[in-house]
């Protein structure tokens, strides 16, 4: 018999992530806490359990909310940016069957859609999910082998961009350093935003970050980093660490001085850094669809990485609303980029 819940024991929801090949930071606890503080974000727990009330199944979601009166629905959309996890077994997949169903139900009215980003190979769950109404799209991501020595992580990146890591690292003009101060993250927040403002998508609140340095700091599950030429702050970035992998989450490069090459110099150092303790994988954390251009993927290319797709599953909950969100968008932003401001990653 499963039940489907929307509260955990944290001991056993813990537990259960931390056992599951395919459980990552956003399906933990500490996640869902800094959702929960974060202004804008309303995360919701849904899990089957067994008949002892331990999880078979997890589906955790943030709903997100652009505007709020009239158009509230028409701007929100739930988030599982760690997608879905269940044990693997067929009772495991049964219950992620029977969860998938009644979040179906239970969720329609509530939000536009509801998105399952997946950070791995879920192929042989593709068949429930997609039952359940989430069609499938095809999203790739970079993934960089940090389990070795950093001279062999710098020997796979490629050879344009590796030579302008030895010769920054020679020039010493680009200073990288660990962000262990709160009192800092003003700093951190104003280089990241002033990169989104030039790109012209919009930056999450400043209080999730604030929540993220609260609650998964002190416990080793993030690190903030700052890049500086002299005494201005030109790149940033917040770096997800959970089990062996390390996620980059958010990150930031002021354009001004792009002549020094911050942001590669940035990310040298977090390899280097995870590669000497003891890390095995770093998750770019997205690089698009490949029938689009997106120069952050070109970017993430450099780095010598790991080309993988482990896609996107959609579910509409309300074709109707959903193209009347469209008029909706355009009204609130006096844009037409709809499907690139809802469904588009936030990084």
């Amino acid at each position: 018999m499963v039940d489907i819940v929307n509260s955990l024991n944290i001991g056993a929801w813990r537990d259960f992530v931390a056992q599951q090949p395919d459980g990552n930071i956003f399906h933990t606890p500490e996640m869902f806490q800094v959702f929960a503080r974060a202004k804008g974000y309303q995360p919701e727990l849904w899990a089957a359990v067994d008949s002892n009330g331990l999880p078979l199944a997890l589906l955790p979601t943030t709903t997100v909310t652009l505007v709020g009166g009239p158009f509230r629905l028409l701007t929100s959309r739930a988030l599982a940016y760690g997608s879905i996890v269940c044990q693997r077994s067929p009772e495991g997949a049964s219950a992620l069957a029977a969860l998938l169903a009644e979040y179906r139900q239970r969720a329609k009215g509530k939000v536009l859609f509801t998105e399952l980003r997946n950070l791995s190979d879920l192929s042989h769950l593709q068949q429930p999910i997609q039952d359940c109404g989430y069609f499938y799209e095809d999203h790739v991501n970079y993934l960089i082998n940090i389990g070795c020595q950093p001279e062999q992580v710098l020997a796979n990146i490629g050879a344009r961009t590796r030579k302008h890591i030895r010769h920054g690292l020679n020039k010493g003009s680009v200073v990288v350093e660990q962000m262990n101060e709160r009192a800092k993250l003003t700093t951190w927040y104003e280089v990241v935003a002033k990169t989104y403002r030039m790109a012209r998508v919009p930056l999450a609140d400043r209080s999730l970050f604030e929540a993220a340095y609260d609650v998964l700091h002190p416990k080793g599950m993030i690190q903030f980093w700052l890049a500086r030429v002299g005494e201005d702050y030109v790149a940033a970035s917040a770096e997800l660490l959970y089990k062996d992998l390390i996620y980059g989450w958010y990150g930031g490069v002021d354009r001004d001085y792009a002549h020094e090459q911050p942001g590669i110099m940035l990310m040298w150092h977090i390899l280097s850094w995870g590669a000497e303790n003891g890390f095995r994988t770093y998750d770019f954390g997205g690089a698009g669809r490949l029938t689009e251009q997106y120069g952050v993927r070109d970017f993430k290319a450099k780095f010598g990485g790991a080309l993988v797709c482990y896609g996107r599953n959609t579910l509409i909950h309300s074709p109707r609303l959903f193209k009347l969100s469209k008029l909706g968008y355009q009204i609130v932003t006096r844009r037409g980029h709809i499907e690139k401001r809802m469904i588009k990653s936030e990084q």
